[in-house]
């Protein structure tokens, strides 16, 4: 029996993906239109697609959605680089590893919201209390994913870059950097899932801007159909960015596996 094109078959997949999610929005359509009509709390998927539609054509979508992702990118950014280069030297060297196992077991399992009283007393609201509590978040993921990926290093790459006489800067970037970057983008992966999911929490409990703020106006002004359009278009935001995240990982693996 001839199989169908492969395109027709990544079609039928999508298909029948979509079945499960449709199946529910038409539930939740007849719930909110029957069981809970006129409720203050919920709202029909079709009231809410029409409120994303009207958040698109004022403005507001673009205007809180670039926020919130700025403001996540630049949290991940300060909190990844030096979470990695400090987890590769606690990775590489087992001293400091030991010097500094309790300062981060004491640390690391702070909620970073409770951070948010004192980022606001010292940032106030804005940009810079957001990216702070952001980059506190993702940090301790990446630093502890590095340490780990730097301990499973090869020993003798290692042993290779002494005998070649190699300065720590060359050896960090020539040995075990690369060898470390299958398991650096899995650390990449969540922190960008950690950094979409700390930002809009911030928003929503104290920065009086981007999507989680939206959210929050959404649902003290009695808006159910805008405030469901707003998580809706978080779920798309954090599915796209993860999409994205893979894709580039395996891009660069692809790349790392034609230069070997």
């Amino acid at each position: 029996m001839t199989r169908p094109p492969r395109s027709l078959r990544s079609l039928l997949a999508l298909l029948r993906a979509l079945v499960f999610p449709a199946v529910l929005l038409a539930a939740f359509e007849w719930y909110a239109r029957s069981v809970a009509a006129g409720s203050d709390a919920l709202a029909p998927p079709s009231a809410a697609l029409a409120a994303f539609g009207r958040a698109i054509q004022d403005g507001s979508l673009w205007q809180a959605t670039g926020f919130t992702l700025g403001s996540a990118m630049l949290g991940l950014a300060a909190g990844s680089l030096p979470g990695i280069l400090l987890g590769v030297v606690l990775g590489l060297s087992p001293r400091a590893a030991r010097t500094g196992f309790l300062t981060i077991e004491v640390l690391r399992p702070v909620p970073s919201v409770a951070l948010i009283p004192l980022a606001l007393l010292i940032f106030g609201f804005g940009l810079a209390l957001e990216v702070s509590v952001v980059a506190f978040a993702t940090f301790w993921p990446m630093l502890i994913l590095a340490q780990a990926a730097a301990r499973q290093v090869e020993p003798r790459l290692l042993e290779v870059s002494m005998a070649l006489q190699l300065s720590p800067m060359a050896r960090l970037c020539k040995i075990v950097i690369p060898a470390m970057v299958p398991r650096l983008f899995v650390a990449l992966r969540l922190g960008v899932a950690i950094a979409l999911v700390v930002a809009v929490t911030v928003e929503i409990a104290a920065n009086p801007h981007g999507m989680g703020y939206a959210i929050m106006i959404a649902q003290q002004s009695l808006e159910p159909d805008l405030m469901l359009a707003w998580l809706f278009w978080i779920a798309v935001v954090g599915f796209a960015i993860n999409a994205a995240a893979d894709w580039l990982q395996r891009r660069a693996m692809r790349a790392m596996g034609a230069g070997q």
